[in-house]
């Protein structure tokens, strides 16, 4: 389970509500300079800065750990109206707006740990489904399933999951995101062609509650 190290003087929910849904081992910290020295002891896989109440703490944080040139990507947490106060781009790796969506976050975590060549489990399984998260590739019973990038997304998300029941509206805001406008009626039409390229075999790896949404079988 990957470490992160949130560095804010508020509530990790506060800051990104959508990471509770990921399999990381999130610290919160003081947004404080003097205590970079001590995240870093962490050694933690990223680095969060909380950007977002006191944009010059947060920068002035994000200097202070940029001049200790530390080995873990850093991201910043930050509103649109303050991208132009500071230059983010020459003390963060990389940036996240408030609100940001699981997909999101752990998309940008995968790209940083990519170009910072870190190297972890990527491998999710669902019985005889095997998901490499790092090569987006899937695979059942050895066989390769050729995916589109929603529906990749759509099942790595039940099968981190397995046997949690998830609303279409849920489903919506963690897979697509909070901008995206079509209606709940595109989750069902993943899961139709995810059940067909499945096979009538194994369709029944993702489960529908009837009247509620649906899941990964809890193998």
């Amino acid at each position: 389970m990957a470490t992160i190290v949130l560095l804010t003087d508020r509530t990790a929910d506060e800051v990104l509500p959508a990471a509770s849904g990921l399999l990381l081992d999130l610290k919160t910290e003081h947004l404080s300079v003097a205590g970079v020295g001590d995240v870093l002891a962490l050694r933690p896989q990223a680095i969060v800065v909380d950007a977002v109440e006191n944009p010059g703490q947060g920068h002035a944080v994000l200097r202070a750990l940029h001049e200790r040139r530390p080995d873990p990507p850093v991201l910043v947490v930050v509103e649109r109206r303050d991208l132009e106060r500071f230059r983010w781009d020459e003390v963060a790796d990389e940036l996240l707006f408030p609100g940001a969506p699981e997909v999101e976050i752990r998309l940008r975590l995968s790209m940083l740990r990519r170009r910072s060549g870190s190297v972890e489990d990527t491998t999710v399984r669902l019985g005889p489904l095997t998901l490499d998260v790092g090569a987006y590739r899937v695979s059942l019973l050895g066989r390769p399933l050729d995916l589109t990038y929603k529906e990749f997304e759509l099942l790595r998300f039940l099968a981190e999951r397995p046997g949690r029941v998830f609303t279409r509206p849920t489903l919506m805001r963690e897979v697509w995101g909070y901008d995206f406008y079509g209606g709940t009626r595109t989750v069902d039409v993943h899961i139709r062609r995810l059940r067909a390229k499945l096979g009538p075999e194994h369709e029944g790896l993702i489960e529908t509650v009837r009247g509620v949404g649906y899941r990964a079988a809890d193998l």
